[in-house]
């Protein structure tokens, strides 16, 4: 009697003990979609009020507005949250810890080339959006919607990676320090690869792509520095001239001038401020003399968030525009296919085969969910503006304007799923 007692307690305790795990995963289940889906929703609130007061019906929100703002978040309050917030994680020891974000950024750009290239070539786009289109689903948007997303979700206080000064502080970090390489890649890849086609090949009035087709007389882009200072150069300046211009050269081909934006600027310097220490004291140290302007940049880089999404949602409001009939349905939804579901399991492959080789600090799973991040992302808003000086911006536009609408889904999911593999 006491045996069979005691092995009906057993019993007893078993099932318990199983009912109760299997509540803890539904909870769990529960409790990861709604950390995921939360930011998500976030962003489409601060999006669609942004879309409201663009409309017709409010209209306080018009074009020109929408392109100050746009341009205040550029220049002034992103490298705000960039500077003070990379500043003050990075240190020298940690810019080696985070060798992977860069190599990732360059890998997904690779991989999503290679994918967008199958795409492309199984769906036959019309012939000046061939390259356009592989670079739409190669080059997602590494900087601001990732930065977005990380806020919405450390605001959480039941968030997975910890408090939310610390998850946001370590977040907007990892982020902002790949921003560089995306910059670089934008423009020397994605300026090359959206080179117009052939002069007269394409007319603008027809609806066709707008060329910008350097004259091969007359522009600087044609025409070697070394001969244009050549003209000007005193006999006894010769080597001096050369050296000048040869710099001028390097400096054109390398596209500095549009590499070197306000917010790799923020990095660059948050980089060499934190890696020095006597630096890092002065200026990033609660109670140091410089503080002051560090306080002030975090004061401002609040403002970046809300900023954006207005704005994002404000340009929604035109529409796809003409572009979306000069790309066509079949070209769009290849583009949206591959950006949002085909590239997101290569990335994160690239992830998993980098974690076990040891490529990845050790327990940071705030580390991981950025690099995955980074390859589920719609196409790059800075894309978009660099096809606008090629040639392409109504093409970019309705990309853009589809991508991210049907974003708003496949990161939720991606979320998910990241979440379930990481915890």
């Amino acid at each position: 009697m006491g045996r069979f007692l005691l092995s009906s307690l057993k019993e007893a305790a078993v099932v318990a003990a199983a009912t109760t795990a299997a509540a803890a995963g539904g909870q769990s289940l529960l409790g990861t979609i709604k950390i995921a889906v939360l930011p998500v929703a976030k962003v489409f609130t601060l999006c669609f009020l942004g879309f409201l007061m663009a409309s017709k019906y409010v209209n306080i929100f018009p074009a020109n507005g929408r392109k100050l703002l746009n341009g205040l978040v550029f220049t002034l309050l992103l490298p705000c949250l960039i500077f003070s917030q990379l500043g003050q994680a990075i240190t020298l020891h940690k810019m080696l810890q985070w060798w992977f974000i860069p190599v990732n950024v360059f890998l997904g750009a690779v991989s999503g080339s290679i994918i967008g290239y199958v795409v492309v070539t199984l769906v036959k786009p019309p012939y000046p959006y061939f390259k356009f289109s592989i670079i739409q689903i190669a080059i997602g948007n590494i900087g601001n919607v990732p930065l977005v997303l990380i806020a919405a979700l450390c605001r959480d206080t039941s968030n997975p990676f910890g408090d939310t000064e610390t998850c946001s502080t370590q977040g907007t970090a990892y982020i902002s320090f790949g921003q560089w390489v995306g910059a670089i890649i934008l423009y020397t890849y994605v300026f090359h690869m959206l080179a117009p086609p052939p002069e007269g090949t394409f007319d603008n009035e027809d609806g066709n792509v707008p060329l910008k087709i350097p004259q091969k007389d007359g522009s600087p882009e044609n025409v070697p520095l070394l001969e244009q200072e050549a003209s000007s150069m005193d006999s006894n300046n010769s080597n001096k001239g050369k050296m000048k211009s040869f710099l001028l050269f390097v400096y054109e081909k390398l596209k500095l001038k549009q590499i070197l934006q306000p917010p790799i600027i923020a990095s660059i310097l948050a980089m060499v401020i934190g890696a020095v220490p006597v630096l890092k004291k002065i200026i990033f140290t609660r109670d140091a003399p410089l503080y002051f302007f560090t306080d002030s940049c975090i004061i401002l880089g609040k403002a970046m968030i809300p900023c954006i999404l207005l704005a994002l949602g404000g340009n929604l409001v035109d529409g796809p525009g003409p572009g979306s009939s000069r790309i066509g349905v079949r070209t769009l939804v290849a583009i949206i296919i591959g950006r949002l579901i085909l590239v997101p399991p290569a990335g994160l492959g690239i992830v998993t085969l980098a974690d076990k080789l040891g490529f990845l600090p050790a327990d940071d799973k705030m580390f991981r969910f950025v690099l995955l991040l980074q390859h589920s992302m719609p196409t790059s808003v800075l894309s978009g503006a660099v096809a606008n000086l090629r040639g392409y911006g109504k093409e970019a536009a309705a990309s853009l304007f589809w991508v991210h609408i049907f974003a708003v889904f496949s990161m939720a999911g991606w979320i998910i799923l990241y979440l379930n593999i990481l915890f």
